[in-house]
């Protein structure tokens, strides 16, 4: 599998992830501004007419000219996806300590959502199937059962290294940089 580049903007807050491909269509249309980590690929193109061909390379982390969206997104809340889900409690059941394959987990609501609870992060956790089941439609104290961590909201950083399964050492420290230190993924 082709690694991915991170995209920035200006001020250096997480974009997209992009095919090497889209990374040197930037650099091509004069759109990278600066770039970090190591090189990932070069890509050579036709010859001049002094005999010299051309290249561009794309380094793991670019900033995007002209994207300046930090303001905007710094506060923007992640979306809430299973798989995001999942990833942040570390494929863990929040009851039991399980660790599972997705196929054996579920979206839990601390306060279930027919009781007034919210579909949001600070509302819902992993539980293994076995688990959501026994709690049913109650709270884990009806229920009688501990959670056993904390749901939280992941921020931007934190976000970027869920959506992506094939981080390169230098995107990793680049984001984790931007986790907060209450974040599962320190420890």
């Amino acid at each position: 599998m082709q690694p991915y580049v991170l995209t920035v903007d200006m001020s250096g807050l997480p974009q997209a992830w992009v095919e090497l491909e889209e990374a040197i269509t930037y650099h091509a249309k004069s759109m990278v501004a600066w770039s970090l980590g190591n090189a990932l690929a070069t890509f050579h193109g036709g010859w001049d007419c002094h005999g010299t061909r051309s290249e561009i390379e794309t380094k793991s982390i670019i900033a995007i000219k002209g994207s300046n969206h930090g303001a905007k997104l710094i506060g923007q809340q992640v979306g809430l996806t299973n798989g995001l889900l999942f990833n942040r409690d570390r494929f863990t059941c929040a009851y039991c300590g399980d660790h599972c394959q997705p196929k054996h987990l579920s979206r839990d609501h601390i306060l279930p959502v027919s009781r007034g609870g919210a579909n949001s992060w600070t509302n819902v956790v992993t539980a293994c199937r076995h688990c959501n089941t026994k709690k049913s439609n109650k709270t884990p104290e009806e229920a009688r059962m501990t959670l056993l961590y904390i749901p939280y909201t992941p921020n931007r950083y934190e976000h970027f290294i869920l959506k992506n399964r094939h981080i390169l050492a230098d995107q990793m420290d680049y984001l984790m940089a931007g986790v907060p230190q209450s974040s599962r993924l320190h420890d």
